[in-house]
Order: C-alpha cells, then sequence, then structure tokens
C-alpha cells in the first residue's frame, strides 16, 4: 500500500504546491510510483505541470462530488497527476450534506492505494472541508514554513486541527515534517526562524532547507518541476535531499 502525504499549511505562498511537485518528482527519479492529488481550486500544481484548470474535465470535483472513479482524472506527466479545476471551490457546499464527507477523498483513493508507492496531497491554504479530506487520507502531514517568523505562528493552529482530525476521524494521521522553505541565508531574521523552528519542534524538522530562489518561479511557466528545469540546481538538489530523508523513514 503506498505513503499517502499530505502537504498543508493553512498560510498560502509557503511552497505547499513547490514542494508537492518536486519532492514527487525527486522520488519518480529514484524509481518510485508517485501520484500527486490537486485539492486547490487554484489548480496550482495543475499548472505546474503545463495543464490548464479552466479546461479540464472531469477533475477531482467530479471525483469527491459525484463519485466518479479517480483514474478518470489522472494525467500522465513528470508524475501522475489527478487535476482540479475551479468548479473545485464549490465542493465545500456541494458536500455539506453528505454523509460521511470527511471520507471523500479516502473513499476515492482505496481503488488506486496498491498502484503507488506514495500518494502526494496539495492542499489549499485553508483548514477547510478540503482539507479536512486530505488530512483523514493521509498517514502523515508534510509540513512547508516559509522561514519567518509569522510564518511558525500558523503552526499552532494546524496542530490544534490535526488533533481535532485525530480524535474523530484518522487517529494516525500525525505531522511527519516541517520543512523550512523560502529561505533567504542573508538575513538575519532567516536564519533566526530556522534557529526558532528547530528549538521549538526538535527533530520534526527536516534536516533538508530550501532556499529562495527565483527558478522556482520561473519552472512551472514551463510546465515542468525544478528537478526538469534545473536539474543541477541546488534548489533540484534540495528536494533530492528531502527525497532522500523521506524515503530514510525517521519521520514519515
Amino acid at each position: 500500500m503506498s505513503r499517502v502525504i499530505a502537504l498543508a499549511n493553512q498560510k498560502g505562498g509557503v511552497a505547499k504546491t513547490t514542494t508537492t511537485l518536486n519532492l514527487g518528482v525527486a522520488l519518480v527519479e529514484g524509481g518510485y510510483a508517485v501520484l500527486g492529488i490537486d485539492m486547490d481550486p487554484q489548480g496550482n500544481l495543475t499548472m505546474s505541470q503545463g495543464l490548464n484548470p479552466d479546461e479540464v474535465h472531469p477533475s477531482m470535483f467530479n471525483v469527491l462530488v459525484q463519485g466518479i472513479d479517480i483514474r478518470d482524472v489522472i494525467y500522465r506527466r513528470e508524475i501522475d497527476l489527478a487535476v482540479s479545476s475551479i468548479d473545485l471551490a464549490g465542493a465545500d457546499l456541494a458536500l455539506s450534506s453528505v454523509i460521511g464527507r470527511e471520507r471523500a477523498l479516502s473513499k476515492a483513493l482505496m481503488g488506486v492505494r496498491d498502484q503507488y508507492d506514495f500518494i502526494l496531497i496539495d492542499t489549499p491554504p485553508s483548514l477547510g472541508l478540503l482539507t479536512i479530506n486530505a488530512l483523514t487520507a493521509s498517514d502523515a502531514v508534510i509540513v512547508p514554513v516559509q522561514c519567518e517568523y509569522l510564518s511558525l505562528r500558523g503552526l499552532a493552529q494546524l496542530e490544534r486541527t490535526l488533533e481535532l482530525v485525530r480524535e474523530n476521524l484518522n487517529p494516525a494521521v500525525h505531522i511527519g515534517g516541517i520543512l523550512p522553505t523560502m529561505h533567504d541565508s542573508r538575513t538575519i531574521h532567516g536564519n533566526e526562524a530556522i534557529d526558532i523552528l528547530r528549538k521549538s519542534f526538535g527533530d520534526l524538522v527536516f534536516d533538508t532547507v530550501v532556499k529562495k530562489t527565483i527558478k522556482f518561479a520561473e519552472a512551472p511557466v514551463h510546465g515542468s518541476s525544478i528537478l526538469a528545469y534545473a536539474p543541477q540546481s541546488d534548489a533540484a538538489e534540495a528536494y533530492r535531499a528531502l527525497a532522500r530523508e523521506v524515503l530514510n523513514g525517521k519521520k514519515i
């Protein structure tokens, strides 16, 4: 059975999508079968692989709300990708009266969990029903955290949400690792933020630190991961290092 990992943080702009894609591609480089699931109505993961969320149909909305087979929304790209569309923005409302609505994604994954080594779920920047579905379906959570003080504060809210999910929906889900992202080593503040993270969360913090670079903005324009766009870059090597930590299994 595959390991299901959600990438979650209710704060936007912390490199959730970037991490979902590039960790997935790094795992594929290592010979593993990876499915990425775009649970964000903005469709950034879908766009990052050269697909237009306004044109794909069906999408994860149809999987969650109408119960269609998730295999019908999977596209073969650098990773296999279950695509998002803007329709997903209406999923919370459409599922609101459905019994077991928090388990819609878990049920959808049952038919494909034996086909992949890893399933990585990109979540929206909120702790709404889409994210709850992701946490309910997951074995572990990777939390990308921008190396700024205000970003660190959001971890407490995510921990409270995880506690509720464990109590009511999925006793096994846990934070598998905290990933420092968008780090600028030239600033005192960026280095202090990493120190605070490590002092507060200890071994939960990955050794890998993803540094800020313009290449992360350039790669999606070409519909590719950083590993395909700039394979020899420090950014690509950072995600290969993260993949090794995930495979090492100390935290995930």
